[in-house]
């Protein structure tokens, strides 16, 4: 809340500045797209070397000017955008620019706060969406996390649960949860106002491609702390290592929806070797998930000297009988 004065962040605040990032600008691996939020891939908050290095030059620039500035964190960006008249609102309560990347919501609103007044611009705070769509967004939720109008369940929202979602993930979210590990783009990949940046040719982002090897699926359900702490954190933060149990309950998860009996062998030694329950419980679901009768062996195997939540899911996994109900 406190970042709602800007009188809290800087006392001598006079106006805000809202520069526009666009965070899509080279296409991204379409593995990695299947798996993360487009927003994370390239994301440099704890390596600064690329956006932030950007925002440092600019606040120098108002510097020798006489103008002094802070970035915060907790400034709503969205509104101070949406106020600065760059953009409008949508139904996924996402902001979509007025120019950037053909009007789409690839963007990412930067408040500078500034000691130095400026005229402001006519706001632009309303609903943009066209009036011909069907709510795209809000049907594709798999999660049923947007509830029209601009609202959301956050709680609900796969973003917010693959990183901040507590114990073992609710039977009922994880196949609607799909094959994201951290974040989503699902809203965003069916809107209308965002077909025309989809449609570009965009060249390949190289940062990102060469972190594919780094965050394959089977990598990061066996990974250890300090292999985490080295490729996965500075890159996608939001959960330090102490949560590293969910990463790999996520990625557990993604392997199950993708349903492909690859995965078997990766599931199975997590079963047996991972040390915290939720990960083990998860890939005991996942195993089931898959199906088939290699599935099976598998979850027969496993089922002596279980207990608690693991033991839980073989018994769960394995009333199903695999008949295509699979929880």
């Amino acid at each position: 809340m406190a970042g709602t004065d800007p009188k809290t962040i800087m006392p001598r605040a006079e106006s805000i500045i809202v520069l526009m990032e666009v965070y899509f600008r080279n296409a991204f691996p379409r593995v990695l797209e299947g798996h993360f939020g487009r927003c994370y891939l390239d994301d440099d908050r704890v390596t600064k070397d690329g956006l932030s290095v950007r925002i440092r030059s600019f606040r120098h620039f108002l510097k020798e000017n006489g103008i002094t500035s802070k970035v915060p964190f907790n400034l709503p960006h969205r509104a101070a955008a949406a106020r600065a008249g760059m953009g409008a609102f949508g139904k996924n309560c996402l902001f979509y620019s007025a120019r950037a990347a053909r009007q789409s919501s690839w963007v990412l609103p930067i408040a500078v706060v500034v000691d130095r007044h400026f005229d402001p611009d006519s706001p632009s705070l309303e609903m943009g969406c066209p009036d011909w769509c069907r709510n795209a967004c809000i049907v594709a939720c798999p999660t049923r996390a947007l509830k029209g109008n601009g609202a959301i369940d956050p709680r609900k929202c796969i973003s917010w649960l693959s990183y901040f979602g507590e114990g073992l993930t609710p039977r009922d979210m994880r196949e609607p949860m799909g094959t994201y590990v951290y974040g989503c783009d699902r809203c965003q990949n069916v809107c209308p106002r965002n077909a025309g940046w989809l449609a570009k040719d965009l060249p390949m982002n190289e940062r990102a491609a060469a972190k594919v090897p780094d965050f394959d699926l089977s990598r990061l359900l066996h990974m250890d702390r300090d292999w985490f702490k080295t490729h996965v954190w500075p890159h996608m933060f939001y959960m330090s290592p102490d949560d590293i149990w969910r990463w790999k309950m996520n990625a557990a998860r993604a392997m199950g929806n993708t349903r492909d009996p690859m995965y078997l062998d990766d599931l199975a030694r997590a079963v047996e070797g991972e040390a915290d329950d939720r990960v083990r419980a998860m890939a005991v679901w996942a195993i089931s998930r898959i199906g088939g009768g290699t599935a099976e062996k598998i979850l027969a195997s496993l089922g002596r000297g279980m207990d608690g939540i693991v033991q839980d899911e073989i018994t769960a996994a394995m009333s199903d009988q695999f008949d295509g109900k699979q929880r």
